[in-house]
């Protein structure tokens, strides 16, 4: 759960990058007053747990976007190991299943270090279509309210899941349940991989705490300016909600 107050840092700039080297060029355009950043998979694997501390020396909370998924004591030895990083959040797949979940919040639990610890519902990048590929057939919006309500009852600091969801949650799970949303874009951008997208200001209106950006500030030919605009229309229009 997080603090119902307004948090400054909303945006979390995504390090979608093939090596260290390009994103601590990133990094270093970029304050770390006003945004948190993701590491993913591919920087992860590139760069290891090495980078994952160089960029919280420079100051910057780091969102560890793994998304585990594997046997419940895999999967808790993976967060603990998250734990000592000190990441500021972690995140595992909610379709891992309770035990999976459970074991996961336990290591957080034992840790001195407790990042928020997140679950992922349905992928951005997933429409009705693609969830009927693999045997899922009621809609996005179903899958990601049983998967999210499940992750809240397995003690989840929140879920991952779009902008287009995030009414629906808070309604059946409260204010302080956490809300991150990748897919953001503003007008100018291509929607890319996406399929649920949400321009800034209309995500945070909807419900989101949290902002996962990536290309239209990494793309952009000043992605510190880029950064302190987006920042200062949020907290200019919206510093008041939770």
């Amino acid at each position: 759960m997080i603090n119902s107050k307004f948090d400054p840092k909303r945006i979390i700039v995504a390090l979608d990058y093939a090596s260290a080297e390009q994103a601590t060029q990133l990094l270093s355009k970029l304050d770390p007053e006003l945004c948190r950043v993701k590491i993913g998979k591919e920087l992860f694997t590139a760069a290891g747990p090495d980078f994952v501390r160089a960029a919280i020396d420079m100051g910057f909370d780091v969102f560890l976007d793994l998304k585990f998924h594997d046997i419940p004591n895999t999967v808790a030895k993976a967060v603990a190991a998250a734990c000592a990083l000190k990441v500021w959040m972690v995140n595992v797949h909610a379709s891992g299943g309770s035990a999976m979940m459970r074991a996961a919040r336990e290591a957080v639990s034992y840790a001195q270090h407790k990042p928020l610890l997140i679950a992922v519902t349905v992928l951005t990048s997933l429409s009705q279509e693609d969830l009927a590929e693999v045997g899922i057939t009621i809609t996005p919006a179903q899958q990601v309210l049983r998967l999210a309500s499940l992750a809240r009852d397995c003690g989840m600091d929140g879920v991952v899941c779009s902008a287009a969801e995030t009414a629906m949650l808070k309604s059946h799970l409260g204010e302080t349940f956490c809300l991150v949303t990748p897919g953001i874009r503003t007008e100018a951008d291509a929607a890319n991989d996406q399929k649920r997208i949400f321009k800034p200001v209309d995500a945070v209106l909807a419900g989101s705490h949290y902002l996962v950006i990536g290309r239209p500030i990494t793309a952009a030919e000043d992605p510190g300016w880029r950064l302190e605009k987006i920042a200062e229309l949020l907290h200019g229009s919206f510093s008041n909600l939770c």
